[in-house]
């Protein structure tokens, strides 16, 4: 779940300056149109300020990024893209506002986001109802796509909702057998954050790890509002754990990590996505060397297909690190522009008075090379590409040690 702030653009200009159609708006003299057609947005939903905003940031710029590639290119003849960011703070609350202003802002065509699964959970009924799409780079939880029974009975609620990252029902499992099977470790300690995905994560974890014959020999829940973990830390080190699983995000990761060793238990923390960001390193310090994460997708700078979005994404100027989720987010955006190419071409080079509604239909059936390898969506709007990677501290950055999938 992983990095300054370019002021978003949105159709909040003046009514006198254009008349908004269908689900754009039609552009009268508005100078940063490449165009000079119909503008349309691509809203974000991310945290932008907060404890992580490292990760929304980077999420938010690549976005960024992919609407300025669109409109360099013309890539959707007549259409220039905007994109209006929104700051939900990894609040549910602040999440469902956004929504509810995304869908009322007529002009947004799609949204790429959130962050957090927790967030996903309260804004996924609020597009769905405006038959508006959401694409989240990062979350993983899986009942956001194959409902709250998944584990034996798949069903898709939300057809509005899609994500270009794995989930958590491939990632715990992954990240259990190479600690089982690569890493030696046979005894785990298992902690959570309570929340959705760090909840969901270290149950997939857990079950994987048991059928392969792992101990879990103790398990906690923390208050991730919270920075001392001495308690638990004692726990661990009287427990015998040989490493210990966290599922949650690196504001208490780095902590916990730092605490468990301060503690006398040198053993390693293993965490999922939501701790593979630098800030994980600088808040864990020395401790958190040999520390492990698995993280969606392979490294982005290995990709042959990454390349122009690296570069592109340098030259850009941003401030901040497109981290963990830069290539899924950039993905994302360009997944919704195809959609909305695909929709433009169909009727007539223009946008339908049901933009939103062909637009997510579309969106299911999109399919094309992008940062992250072949983007395309299954039926319960879940990335095809499966593939994940596991990393480790080492010298004080993240070394990537080992990509595959999972092999259940």
């Amino acid at each position: 779940m992983r990095q300054r702030s370019l002021i978003a653009i949105t159709a909040a200009l003046s009514a006198g300056a254009l008349t908004l159609t269908a689900c754009g708006s039609r552009d009268s003299g508005d100078k940063s149109s490449d165009s000079g057609g119909t503008v349309v947005t691509i809203g974000v939903d991310a945290p932008l300020t907060g404890d992580l905003s490292a990760l929304g940031l980077g999420i938010k710029n690549s976005v960024d990024l992919a609407a300025k590639t669109a409109n360099k290119k013309k890539y959707v003849d007549g259409v220039t893209f905007k994109v209006v960011a929104k700051d939900d703070q990894a609040q549910p609350s602040s999440g469902q506002q956004n929504a509810t202003a995304l869908v009322a802002d007529k002009s947004v065509i799609g949204v790429v986001g959130p962050l957090n699964s927790s967030v996903a959970e309260s804004m996924q009924k609020v597009f769905d109802d405006a038959k508006l799409v959401e694409v989240s780079p990062a979350n993983t939880n899986p009942a956001l796509t194959q409902g709250t029974n998944w584990a034996t009975s798949k069903a898709r609620t939300y057809k509005s909702y899609f994500r270009t990252a794995t989930t958590d029902a491939i990632q715990g499992p992954f990240a259990a057998q190479y600690v089982f099977n690569d890493a030696k470790k046979k005894k785990v300690f298992v902690i959570d954050d309570k929340k959705t995905y760090g909840a969901g994560l270290a149950g997939t974890f857990t079950t994987e790890f048991k059928k392969l014959g792992g101990q879990v020999v103790g398990t906690q829940h923390i208050n991730p509002d919270t920075k001392d973990f001495s308690a638990v830390a004692t726990q661990v080190k009287n427990s015998g754990a040989e490493a210990v699983y966290y599922g949650g995000e690196y504001p208490q990761a780095g902590p916990l990590s730092k605490q468990i060793k301060a503690a006398g238990a040198k053993i390693p923390l293993i965490g999922g996505d939501g701790i593979y960001a630098d800030d994980f390193i600088k808040l864990g310090g020395a401790s958190a060397t040999g520390d492990l994460a698995t993280s969606v997708g392979a490294p982005v700078e290995t990709l042959d297909s990454a390349k122009e979005f690296v570069a592109n994404y340098k030259a850009g100027g941003y401030k901040e690190e497109y981290g963990a989720y830069g290539g899924y987010s950039y993905d994302s955006a360009w997944s919704i522009i195809e959609a909305v190419k695909k929709v433009v071409d169909d009727n007539g080079g223009k946008l339908p008075d049901d933009a939103r509604a062909k637009v997510t239909a579309a969106v299911q059936n999109v399919s094309f090379d992008g940062v992250t390898g072949k983007v395309s969506f299954d039926e319960f709007g879940d990335a095809t590409n499966k593939q994940l990677t596991v990393y480790a501290v080492e010298n004080g950055a993240w070394k990537a040690v080992k990509s595959g999938t999972y092999a259940g």
